[in-house]
């Protein structure tokens, strides 16, 4: 795949679980798919960054297929994006380590998902976790990306890529273009079925509290009909209603309604009647991805073809990049 048109180029990595919520598909999924025709996306499925938290090898690889599928079965388009396996690119892991030698040690410990990581894995406070955000420079910088979608967990990491590559740009000249966020259209953001107060979360300790985009329909509907309100039993969008604006917000990316329709159709009835419809509203809208996901799943053939052309695609742009890097540090070329 070539960049015919001039399109901003755009990358995004994404995570290898296949547990995808709801939350990630309407709030980051769905921006995704619609980018593909305004911008030159590359999307990276996040392989090295993975292993900073120890894998079972077995249940690892066929994570990363299953997240290749769905992402594939959510919308993401080979003929259009280039979708590829990060360890399939040696140039990230390269380039990473260059990287590593131009970014400070107190930037990197002042990063905050680094102390929420080393407290969540107390027993495992490696290198790569620490050095984490050095690969994510380098797997922004080598295609020379010009916009980032980033949600607020990514904001910290994203400018010390930027800093890193102005920092590369002052002592060797213009190298590295200098990305900017890219901030999509207001993607929903939804919040947990059993403490709308709370982001979804696939960590949720509560299972009712989140919903998965392959949960089978009735899960997704005892999940709905189970989510927490109010005592008020009036659909409105207001302040201390969470539960119900949650639902709302639910309902209106769903369905294109906004809340003033949304309240003018549900006047005069329970929750039960509007939990129920956004309940099957859901439903209907991932029916299509599940149904899709189980043919991609089982057609390991086409998988392999999709991920493998990627990655020689991807291999040519950052291949680019890696060399006039290597080529102003002073390394000997091949």
């Amino acid at each position: 795949m070539e960049q015919t048109e001039k399109k901003k180029v755009v990358f995004s990595g994404i995570q290898t679980s296949g547990a995808i919520t709801l939350g990630n598909y309407l709030g980051a999924l769905k921006n995704w798919v619609e980018m593909q025709d305004d911008f030159f996306c590359f999307f990276s499925l996040a392989d090295l960054h993975a292993i900073t938290v120890r894998q079972d090898p077995q249940k690892f690889r066929q994570n990363t297929l299953e997240a290749y599928a769905l992402f594939l079965a959510c919308g993401i388009d080979p003929q259009k994006s280039i979708f590829f396996i990060q360890s399939h690119v040696s140039a990230h892991a390269e380039l990473a380590w260059i990287l590593n030698c131009y970014t400070q040690f107190g930037e990197l410990s002042r990063m905050t998902q680094f102390k929420d990581k080393s407290a969540k894995y107390s027993d495992n406070i490696n290198a790569g976790l620490f050095t984490y955000p050095s690969l994510m420079a380098a797997d922004i910088l080598l295609y020379q990306t010009e916009a980032v979608p980033v949600g607020a967990d990514q904001k910290q990491h994203l400018e010390l890529a930027r800093n890193i590559a102005d920092r590369f740009n002052h002592i060797y000249g213009n190298t590295f273009k200098v990305p900017e966020p890219y901030i999509p259209k207001v993607g929903a953001k939804i919040m947990s079925l059993q403490e709308p107060e709370k982001k979804m979360s696939k960590s949720d300790e509560n299972v009712n509290g989140c919903v998965f985009i392959l949960d089978p329909p009735e899960t997704i509907m005892k999940k709905f009909k189970r989510a927490v309100t109010d005592s008020e039993a009036e659909v409105r969008f207001a302040e201390g209603k969470d539960g119900i604006n949650n639902l709302m917000s639910i309902y209106s990316v769903v369905t294109g309604k906004t809340n003033e329709q949304i309240e003018a159709d549900f006047a005069g009835k329970g929750y039960g009647d509007f939990k129920t419809a956004v309940g099957e509203s859901v439903v209907e809208l991932l029916s299509p991805v599940q149904h899709r996901y189980k043919e991609l799943i089982a057609d390991k053939a086409y998988l392999e073809k999709c991920y493998s052309e990627a990655a020689e695609t991807a291999r040519k742009f950052s291949q680019r990049t890696l060399d006039k890097v290597m080529k102003k540090v002073g390394f000997v070329l091949k």
